[in-house]
């Protein structure tokens, strides 16, 4: 493929970043929007070639010839050579899951360009640069997610991670006179630079042992079913071959595990950072002070998932240490019940989607967690991404309809919003298609997606399936009790002086009718002949398990009719159900108090347990030998100060007197 395109995919939103970022404050708010929404079409219509023509033109380039998908290196310049092995690229790989998500991400952020144009017009408030200065952040945003999906190499990976989470800071902050949003940025930034610091280590260890960094020498071979070593074809590099050699007793080994699951982990600690797993899911929930287009392009479909990316692009590796894949399925299991359960107590729409998008993230998690190339022909991984795919559309379209709802109500709160669906008919309707898309019901695309995660849980652990099922029903529960509470309830009456609520502009409706369209047909999408874990297509409608979806399928309408019961119409279920689990209902609430246990670790045990003692110690002790160092010195001078008198005599006195006690000194010696 010739180099154009992708260099444009790239170079576009860097651009209008520059641009809208040094000369936005001379445009209108109008003209900046344009601009902003102008280059992302673009970039959007370059990704969808570069996609269309990877997936389908048959180039030897990108199919061999059994018509398994190959990566493919459109380019890739040296950009620090430190020495021969020590290099770092910046290039543009091409393979199913990086044009996959190309597509993703410049469909997701041209839909939150066109709905700003709506929604941040009327919201900047005292900004009086505010709108471009959006648009800029925009557009750096998608930049960096662009250029992390496409590295050809972990490192250049790792410079877009960081990129990544810059640009989120400051879209997250973006509204700076509200300290709430200003702390949210700041708790964003703190906690995915700890799980960075992991990432960074386990970069460090693995591009030692193996003395590469690019992703095709790493994981371009295919693994022989579980085996400990790669076939590794011809030119990949050397000390991959008997890379790690994980279960061998000459692999290196540090406090019980080989160094290729250490590095793994710590690897797997930077995804779990940014795709708010637990422990490190704190900040998402908070990050919903950002402005809501910034929740739907964050944090529903691009940001959110780098970490299932990460994993995925590295999974040949972690097929070599199974006891990494266990930590991924767990970590992620843990996860998403208590997403879920935390959900169904939340009052504020969009933090009820935060916890749904940490809940359906750990739910691709999993599915990579449990996928084995012996288990349904690794039909965990295909199911991450498929997951992955129609979350992103789903997602973003719940989240943009959460903000058409705020918008015409000026409130997060659901105890506002009641009765809606007569006055928004549009956002009512595809709202209830996202619901409908998540909770897995036939045939909107989450039925599909989640199926097949559950298929491969199924195949691969009973233990893990039960618990995912469970997850999969709370979805549906807490997914039609906010859509209920919403759009149903009581109705509100309008208070004086108030308009009454209404459907957006078109330039906020357009996007959210275009996400339902695309989240009700994504399912029949050939995912499986797309992007597979070895580049073989798999055939996965020919392999549906409807044993498994017609269970699901039932959970998922039992819980939707324990919501309608509870929610459809104002009653005294919910009270009685709070009444009767107080602790449950209130720890819930509170996101069992991870806030306040962070909150008492850093304030009580490092602050004043361990800081406070060291600061005590610097400032008396250390300070104090200084300062008992000074105060000496100064004694001692004012002491001998007057031997500088000027007085000749008294220096001849003190001469004499020095001669004498040398000349003594001198005759005990001789004696």
């Amino acid at each position: 493929m010739d180099a154009t395109l992708p260099i444009l995919i790239l170079a576009i939103p860097l651009g209008m970043f520059l641009v809208l970022g040094l000369a936005g404050y001379k445009m209108s708010h109008k003209l900046a929007g344009t601009l902003g929404c102008l280059g992302m079409g673009t970039t959007l219509v370059l990704a969808y070639v570069t996609a269309f023509t990877y997936f389908f033109s048959g180039s030897p380039e990108f199919v061999d010839a059994a018509g398994n998908r190959l990566q493919s290196l459109v380019f890739d310049h040296t950009w620090l050579a430190f020495t021969d092995k020590l290099v770092i690229k910046l290039g543009f790989l091409l393979d199913p899951i990086s044009a996959m998500m190309l597509v993703v991400i410049t469909t997701i952020s041209f839909m939150v360009h066109l709905y700003s144009m709506g929604y941040m017009r009327d919201h900047h408030g005292v900004f009086e640069r505010g709108f471009q200065r959006f648009y800029a952040f925009l557009s750096l945003f998608s930049f960096s997610m662009l250029g992390l999906v496409v590295a050809t190499n972990i490192f250049q990976m790792y410079i877009f991670w960081e990129l990544v989470g810059a640009s989120s800071y400051l879209l997250i902050g973006f509204y700076f006179v509200k300290p709430s949003a200003v702390s949210a940025s700041k708790k964003a930034f703190i906690v995915t630079r700890f799980a960075d610091l992991g990432f960074l280590i386990g970069i460090l260890i693995l591009s030692f042992y193996t003395g590469t960094f690019n992703f095709t020498e790493l994981t371009s071979a295919p693994v022989d079913g579980i085996a400990d070593v790669f076939r590794v074809s011809e030119g990949t590099a050397e000390s991959v071959r008997n890379i790690f050699l994980s279960r061998s007793s000459a692999a290196p080994v540090f406090l019980g595990g080989s160094v290729l699951t250490w590095a793994l982990v710590l690897i797997f600690m930077g995804g779990m950072g940014k795709s708010a797993m637990l422990p490190l899911h704190i900040w998402l929930p908070d990050a919903m002070e950002g402005p809501t287009p910034v929740s739907a392009l964050i944090h529903a479909a691009t940001m959110v998932v780098a970490g299932v990316y990460l994993v995925a692009r590295l999974f040949p590796l972690y097929l070599m240490e199974t006891t990494a894949l266990e930590i991924v399925t767990w970590v992620g299991a843990l996860t998403a019940l208590y997403a879920a359960v935390v959900a169904c107590a939340q009052i504020d729409i969009k933090r009820v989607l935060a916890f749904s998008t940490i809940s359906q993230i750990a739910f691709m998690m999993v599915s990579l967690g449990v996928a084995r190339p012996e288990v349904h022909e690794g039909l965990g991984y295909m199911a991450s991404m498929f997951h992955l795919f129609t979350h992103a559309m789903f997602k973003a379209l719940l989240f943009l309809g959460a903000g058409a709802l705020i918008h015409a109500v000026g409130s997060n709160d659901y105890t506002a919003m009641h009765g809606l669906r007569k006055h928004m008919p549009i956002t009512n309707w595809t709202f209830l298609i996202g619901c409908l898309a998540i909770a897995g019901i036939i045939p909107f695309s989450g039925f599909f997606s989640k199926d097949e995660i559950l298929s491969s849980c199924l195949g691969n652990s009973t233990v893990v399936y039960v618990w995912m099922s469970l997850v999969a029903g709370l979805t549906a529960f807490y997914m039609f009790r906010l859509y209920y509470l919403i759009f149903w309830w009581k109705e509100h009456k309008v208070h004086e002086g108030h308009h009454a609520p209404h459907d957006q502009p078109w330039t906020m409706t357009l996007p959210l009718v275009v996400l339902a369209a695309v989240s009700v047909v994504a399912g029949f999408i050939p995912f499986g002949k797309l992007v597979t874990w070895n580049g073989e297509p798999y055939d996965f409608m020919a392999h549906f398990d409807w044993s498994v979806a017609g269970v699901s399928l039932f959970v998922a309408v039992a819980a939707i009719a324990l919501a309608t019961v509870m929610y459809r119409k104002e009653n005294e279920l919910p009270a009685k159900f709070r009444a009767a689990l107080p602790a449950l209902w209130t720890w819930a609430h509170h996101r069992f108090y991870w806030d306040e246990l962070y909150m008492f670790i850093t304030h009580k045990i490092i602050f004043n347990g361990i800081c406070r003692p060291i600061a005590w110690f610097d400032r008396q002790i250390i300070d104090g030998t200084m300062d008992a160092f000074a105060t000496l010195a100064n004694k001692a001078s004012r002491a001998i100060k007057p031997l500088q008198s000027g007085q000749v005599q008294l220096y001849v006195w003190w001469y004499l007197l020095g001669a004498l006690v040398l000349g003594g000194v001198t005759a005990l010696c001789l004696l």
